[in-house]
């Protein structure tokens, strides 16, 4: 239904859409505001763009040259994938005069090639090897834009904001490390105007999955990890990474083992008191207890002085917050699978499971994103989200936002508000708006 990732929809005129879009752009430049027929996404990145006070004339530094750069080609990851890359994209890219990059983690590119000519133009717009191409140092732009949000996307001529882009249009794909889900860079084709269809996104993103593929087959195989599921749990399930069945926790020995998994250097007996019973007056002996009763079931894995865990302990929530870090709410609310051990009132996991929900929540109602808004208010903890719901209303066009509409009105009469509250300020849960009353 929502198809923001493409620049064109089917029928579109590209010369009139890139005349729209640049009419638009230079109001931007004149006077901050974004109008049709700007996507979201665009208007977002060049607000970012404006906010690291990139020039609208600028061209991308060129960071990396020489032996610096051949030595971090040899290094990066992607250099294992550069075969594929050629194989899938460099003979369309040489045949269709457009180009195929692969940039790193950083928007750093690292290889340019295809169509001699093109890459001569490219090149006088710092569009080649060792130049920085991330947001913070171009602009909008594929590669950039691809980093910024996580996700495969194409920017279209005038929707760049660098003047000396604009006559490009992209479409660029992360490539995730398949062991861990880091991005570690991304793939992109860049040309004209042809490029501004469905076609070139889907190709890229198959491109990049076939990497992925690709180095998980090339790639030696991580050691077992345990994995400690909390979120949506009032019982902790503690997976070893073997065949051996899961570890089902009781609600305290879930406590203790997540917060040592978010301390891995250890906690000192009192600290961990304190995380665990906050002010309460609580006999050391209580707590040896405890833990003496989770050696049992853990065995080696813990320890003592300080208490920690002695391998690591990966949890959920780290998937969800990584996913965060990176910018990609997508895959952040695709992890988190409610909240973090619910029931549990201890104080150190209570900060953990309101902290990882602002950030999630801070995230959707940023990203503006109608599809991602919509899976969280329907979830059960999403459900009387009224900043959520009128996020979603606002980034719906509105013949499909009459039933998102009515469920919002009855929200803010639930909640006594007579009319919009800000969309980007935080909510704590139970805490800014009063409960709906009890029918």
């Amino acid at each position: 239904m929502f198809r923001q990732w493409l620049a064109l929809e089917a029928g579109a005129d590209p010369a009139e859409r890139s005349g729209a879009v640049r009419r638009a752009h230079e109001a931007f430049l004149a006077g901050g505001a974004v109008g049709a027929p700007v996507r979201r996404l665009i208007a977002d990145s060049w607000q970012r763009s404006a906010r690291a006070s990139v020039g609208a004339d600028q061209l991308a530094p060129v960071d990396l040259v020489d032996d610096d750069l051949d030595a971090h080609r040899r290094e990066h990851l992607l250099g294992r994938v550069m075969p594929l890359f050629r194989e899938l994209l460099g003979g369309i890219a040489e045949e269709g005069a457009h180009l195929l990059s692969v940039c790193d983690e950083q928007g750093r590119i690292l290889w340019v090639e295809g169509h001699a000519e093109v890459r001569r133009r490219a090149e006088r717009v710092n569009f080649v090897p060792g130049a920085r191409w991330s947001e913070s140092h171009a602009g909008t732009n594929a590669p950039g834009t691809a980093l910024a949000l996580g996700h495969p996307v194409q920017i279209f001529a005038a929707e760049h904001y660098c003047r000396p882009a604009q006559p490009w249009t992209c479409a660029a794909a992360p490539v995730r490390d398949p062991r861990t889900r880091r991005v570690l860079g991304v793939v992109d084709i860049t040309g004209g105007d042809h490029l501004a269809s469905p076609h070139s996104l889907a190709l890229v993103q198959a491109t990049a999955r076939a990497a992925e593929a690709q180095l998980a087959a090339l790639l030696p195989a991580a050691a077992p990890v345990r994995l400690l599921e909390v979120l949506g749990r009032d019982g902790a399930l503690l997976r070893t990474g073997r065949s051996e069945a899961p570890v089902r926790l009781g609600a305290r020995h879930s406590e203790i083992v997540l917060l040592l998994a978010s301390h891995p250097e250890g906690l000192s007996g009192g600290r961990l008191a304190l995380e665990l019973y906050g002010e309460r007056d609580v006999s050391p002996v209580t707590l040896r207890a405890e833990l003496s009763r989770l050696r049992g079931v853990l065995g080696p894995l813990l320890a003592s002085r300080p208490y920690r865990l002695t391998a690591r302990v990966r949890t959920d929530r780290d998937t969800v917050a990584e996913a965060l870090d990176a910018g990609d709410p997508s895959t952040a609310l695709a992890a988190y699978r409610g909240p973090l051990l619910p029931l549990s009132e201890a104080p150190g996991v209570v900060r953990m499971r309101r902290q990882l929900e602002d950030r999630l929540r801070r995230a959707l109602l940023a990203s503006r994103d109608p599809e991602l808004l919509d899976t969280w208010v329907r979830t059960p903890w999403g459900e009387d989200d009224l900043q959520a719901w009128e996020a979603l209303v606002g980034a719906l066009p509105p013949e499909a936002g009459a039933v998102p509409g009515a469920r919002l009105e009855a929200l803010r009469d639930a909640y006594g508000i007579g009319r919009p509250r800000g969309a980007g300020a935080p909510r704590s849960r139970g805490a800014t708006f009063p409960q709906p009353p009890v029918a």
